[in-house]
């Protein structure tokens, strides 16, 4: 599997171009998968459901399934935060991972920048920021920089980098 990171200040725009990128990628015929760090704490359960109930007991995992889908509930129990290699892992695979957040991991990444936020680049600290998508032209600064708007050549951007445009063309012969 492919690893591509989103990374980028707090309303830079993130999430609204990761949901953009999925149908954009998929529609090419590339499967996709995300994963998304956050600072606040996770809660897909709530008092009174089952789940929550078996969590509030103990187990370290609860596992919840449907016939559309299955949520696995990990508690770390006083255990060190997992990391991302750990929880790609346990996903199941696909051509690529979108990565929103997990900023310090040494996967390849395009910066989200908005200038009406006012904050630094993230480029400037961290040589695996590999691009750059933009609202506004950077002239001091040398990565790749596209349309923050344009999706398409992000995709194409992020299919050329991971390699994915030559092993989807070596699938199809």
């Amino acid at each position: 599997m492919k690893a591509f990171g989103l990374v980028g200040w707090s309303g830079s725009g993130k999430t609204t171009l990761l949901v953009r990128l999925i149908p954009e990628l998929i529609g090419r015929g590339i499967s996709v998968s995300t994963v998304k760090h956050t600072h606040h704490s996770v809660e897909v359960d709530r008092p009174g459901k089952d789940s929550y109930r078996h969590r509030e007991a103990g187990a370290t995992e609860v596992l919840v399934a449907s016939s559309s889908r299955y949520t696995l509930i990990h508690e770390y129990r006083g255990e060190p935060e997992a990391d991302m290699d750990t929880l790609v892992r346990l996903m199941a695979l696909v051509d690529l991972i979108l990565i929103e957040g997990f900023k310090r991991n040494p996967h390849p990444k395009m910066e989200v920048y908005r200038h009406a936020n006012g904050k630094d680049l993230w480029c400037r600290e961290d040589p695996t920021v590999v691009a750059i998508a933009t609202d506004v032209p950077l002239p001091d600064v040398a990565l790749p920089q596209l349309a923050l708007d344009d999706v398409a050549a992000i995709a194409d951007f992020i299919i050329d980098r991971c390699g994915l445009a030559a092993e989807r063309k070596g699938a199809a012969e």
